[in-house]
């Protein structure tokens, strides 16, 4: 079973190609399980990088009417990336909304820095970079226990540009992972990171080990913002993920979790 659930779309202002170009892509590599998660509006906050709450209902339209279409040959799932930031700016329209499942990521610490955008990769040295990523694993911890979202996007996002911590990485997201199994959420694989100066998959095998001994489940995402990102090195973080030890990844329908076989 080929699984790929965070894909995004034009709408979110940064990604190129139709959703029908991605779909078709999808299809062409053998996904069976295809899902758009593109970036949920929010309130007041960040409209440069994703749908506004006006274009909700036609993304929401567009998607299932594409499911419906390929139904003979892909499975198509609705669902959204929500940015998750002290719990403010998100819209309870997203989170009340009738999707498959919702991604929970964090893409912004410490009063709003946007840690992954190289327009700001100056904070880094503003800063103690193990407090850097305690922050951010304490953010992650915050959203866990919201009991708001399915899946955890990118767990350590914050190393995108290779700026890595002097403290053990395991005993910094200790408790976030212990607050993502409480909650039941799923952790993705996202390839995102093979196109990124840190130049791995996210999460790391050392995190991945880690969840895998706290019995969380999986996913798989390559996170594209264009066509050819979809499946993105899947093959490779399926060796990865069989390698540690899983055998099962998550699918989801109406927000309820299936495991099926990778």
């Amino acid at each position: 079973m080929r699984v790929d659930l965070h894909n995004h779309t034009t709408l979110c202002n940064h990604a190129s190609g139709t959703t029908k170009e991605y779909i078709q892509r999808a299809i062409e590599l053998g996904v069976d399980i295809y899902g758009f998660s593109d970036h949920a509006p929010m309130k007041d906050f960040d409209p440069k990088y994703r749908m506004s709450l006006s274009e909700k209902d036609s993304y929401e339209k567009e998607i299932l009417t594409l499911k419906e279409q390929y139904k003979n040959d892909i499975e198509i799932l609705l669902g959204y990336e929500v940015d998750f930031l002290n719990g403010n700016y998100i819209l309870p329209e997203i989170l009340n909304s009738k999707v498959d499942y919702l991604i929970g990521s964090v893409h912004f610490i410490n009063d709003g820095w946007g840690f992954d955008n190289p327009e700001f990769i100056g904070e880094y040295k503003n800063k103690n970079i193990d407090d850097i990523w305690q922050d951010y694993f304490d953010a992650i911890k915050s959203m866990a226990t919201k009991n708001c979202f399915d899946i955890v996007g990118h767990l350590d996002l914050i190393k995108v540009f290779k700026y890595l911590p002097k403290k053990d990485v395991k005993i910094i997201a200790n408790d976030a992972l212990k607050a993502i199994k409480k909650a039941n959420m799923t952790l993705e694989i996202n390839s995102a990171g093979f196109r990124k100066p840190i130049g791995e998959q996210y999460p790391s095998i050392p995190l991945l080990e880690q969840a895998y001994e706290l019995d969380i489940p999986i996913t798989f995402g390559s996170d594209a913002h264009s066509v050819d990102q979809v499946g993105f090195m899947y093959d490779e973080v399926v060796k990865i993920a069989k390698q540690i030890g899983y055998s099962k990844v998550a699918i989801y329908n109406n927000r309820d979790r299936k495991l099926v076989d990778i």
